[in-house]
């Protein structure tokens, strides 16, 4: 599946992100639901591109995506850096809650994949109250047999408009990227751990935090236990540096 031949590209450590705002993305998607077109999507940030770059298997199901979005101030500096900037942050939540609006206001079906039981149950009650024109058509929590086919076979036969896919990386792109391709129509977008942000499990960073990129910073400090995945910060750094001297040279 491949997006427009026009859209302009900017690719980070072999990852193509494609260059658009947010507004012009949740727009693009609603015309695929629309025009009945189905696609991926896949929001990437830091510690995404370099699982990408070091396993090949991940790379594929990433190459099989229609879009890549810039989800992390990382990939925004990297780009910076590279001399191929990117308009702006395009992250799963904020399309995750654009796309809710849209959905609300074009009357769309949705189905929720991801998170555990009771967090999956909050943010369907949420949906619900705050978004009564969108119809949730089903949804799984993130604890299921890999190879069981019941929810492949509701989404097929329910056709929702929007597939939000909360597995957490590498799962969620590797569950759509195995499937997309026996579904008709629909968005499939992966959105990490939205549920748990629109459920109140996690809270998000304050909005003076995110206008100073340093949302990752509010989330270490509210969950320490991520200083591991936090490491991919300043690998992703590195990378990009030896990335902007071999281009220099």
């Amino acid at each position: 599946m491949k997006t427009a031949e026009n859209d302009k590209k900017v690719t980070i450590l072999g990852v193509s992100f494609i260059h658009i705002t947010l507004d012009n993305m949740v727009k693009r998607l609603v015309t695929h639901v629309q025009e009945k077109r189905k696609a991926f999507v896949v929001t990437a940030n830091p510690e995404i591109v370099l699982y990408a770059n070091e396993n090949k298997e991940y790379k594929q199901y990433i190459d099989k995506a229609d879009y890549v979005t810039p989800d992390g101030i990382g990939i925004v500096k990297g780009a910076q850096l590279l001399g191929q900037p990117l308009p702006e942050r395009v992250t799963g939540f904020d399309m995750f809650m654009n796309l809710l609006e849209a959905s609300n206001e074009h009357r769309f079906s949705i189905y929720l994949l991801g998170a555990k039981e009771e967090v999956l149950v909050k943010t369907k009650d949420v949906i619900t109250k705050n978004y009564p024109n969108i119809t949730i058509v089903g949804s799984h929590n993130g604890f299921f047999d890999w190879n069981d086919t019941v929810i492949d076979t509701e989404i097929k036969e329910k056709k929702p408009d929007f597939v939000f896919v909360a597995l957490g990386f590498p799962r969620q792109e590797q569950w759509i990227a195995q499937r997309i391709e026996t579904f008709q129509q629909g968005v499939f977008i992966g959105i990490g751990g939205s549920f748990d942000v629109l459920a109140g499990e996690v809270k998000r960073a304050p909005e003076v935090w995110q206008k100073l990129n340093l949302e990752w910073f509010y989330r270490l400090v509210k969950q320490p236990s991520r200083w591991r995945r936090m490491l991919a910060l300043p690998r992703f750094a590195v990378k990009i540096f030896g990335n902007k001297m071999k281009r220099s040279s």
